[in-house]
């Protein structure tokens, strides 16, 4: 057995012992563990998918010199959510014993330099779409994260970063309007996921105009689905639930009475413990395949959603509980596997179980 998959055997076997239903929360020692797996990548330039338009010759350029901030990874976006779990891991655990490393290494990528280069490269032709919406949503995420945090590094890696999450808010402020239907997919463009980071950072940053148009833009979305087919879920290749991301955003636009009243709508059969497809964990046959290890991320992302939206219902909703105990068991089939050794999963699985990890439940 490789130290790798003991590692998460320990974790996985921790996990059980230590977290009964509804109550799997962050460690300091997962903390350090899921550190390491964001620092051994996100300096890591190769191997590298880049999401590029070639506009000439002279535009076929290394990962780093195209984005030096965010060359790691694998992928600009799994480098830049990398960074926000760091700057995350910080603020939970300011004695980690990885966080002098961390902090140089945030101090180099997080240049003031750095960033304008990545905010140059936006500005160049056919980058309309780069990275929209998810990427965009990791940013203001990573920039939501350093604002307000009372620490002399996170203040200037904030400042250096506003140009670059300034860039990105105007993009999504642009393009919404122009989008008139929702994309309900499982994967990166998923329109849910996008908004819904994207509120948490306006409301963050006191961005009334940007709030107003995302909350017009949800409600205007998906305020009317009803019936939702959920048992269509997982595809193939989610890392997101279509449905539940839709809910967690929408608990994020609505007051309490009016989200319940949505969310029975719009699944109906949740209270009833259905549909099973959307409930019980996705299972994964192969983790060296960078689409199927995919399904790693879903469970990791439904049980946010289910956490979320569970403490969002009232409290005497039947549907609270149900969710509650499913976000457990698609935590628990997953967590172990985040480190398993494949550069497939692992560049980019912490991040989620971090966000999970972190989230309320009941």
């Amino acid at each position: 057995m490789s130290l790798i998959f003991l590692l998460a055997s320990v974790f996985h076997a921790a996990s059980a012992q230590t977290a009964p239903a509804n109550q799997l929360a962050l460690t300091q020692n997962q903390a350090s563990h899921f550190a390491g797996l964001a620092m051994k990548c996100i300096q890591k330039e190769y191997p590298n998918k880049l999401d590029h338009v070639n506009n000439d010759a002279d535009d076929v350029r290394s990962p780093r010199a195209m984005h030096p901030a965010f060359y790691g990874c694998f992928d600009w976006h799994s480098t830049v959510h990398g960074h926000w779990m760091l700057v995350h891991l910080l603020r939970l655990f300011p004695n980690l014993a990885e966080a002098r490393q961390i902090r140089k290494a945030l101090d180099a990528n997080l240049g003031a330099k750095n960033i304008g280069g990545e905010v140059a490269y936006l500005k160049q032709a056919n980058r309309a779409s780069f990275e929209r919406t998810y990427g965009w949503a990791w940013l203001l995420k990573l920039a939501e994260e350093l604002r307000g945090w009372e620490d002399q590094d996170g203040k200037r890696w904030a400042g250096n970063l506003q140009p670059l999450a300034d860039a990105l808010a105007d993009k999504l402020a642009a393009f919404l309007p122009k989008q008139n239907y929702p994309i309900r997919t499982g994967v990166h463009p998923n329109t849910a996921f996008g908004l819904a980071f994207a509120l948490d950072y306006a409301r963050a940053a006191g961005d009334k105009k940007l709030e107003s148009l995302i909350v017009e833009r949800s409600r205007t979305y998906y305020a009317h689905d009803v019936n939702y087919p959920a048992s269509w879920e997982p595809g193939g290749e989610d890392f997101f639930s279509p449905a539940l991301m839709e809910a967690d955003l929408m608990r994020r636009v609505m007051n309490r009475r009016e989200f319940a009243a949505w969310f029975h709508r719009f699944l109906p059969g949740a209270a009833r413990n259905q549909p099973k497809e959307l409930l019980q964990p996705a299972v994964v046959t192969d983790r060296t395949d960078p689409k199927l290890v995919h399904l790693d991320g879903l469970n990791l992302s439904r049980a946010w959603c289910m956490r979320s939206i569970a403490v969002a219902l009232p409290q005497t909703d039947p549907a609270r509980k149900i969710l509650a105990r499913s976000a457990t068991a698609h935590a628990q089939a997953a967590l172990p596997y985040v480190a398993s050794g494949n550069y497939e999963g692992e560049h980019w699985l912490a991040s989620f179980a971090v966000y999970l990890l972190t989230t309320p439940s009941l």
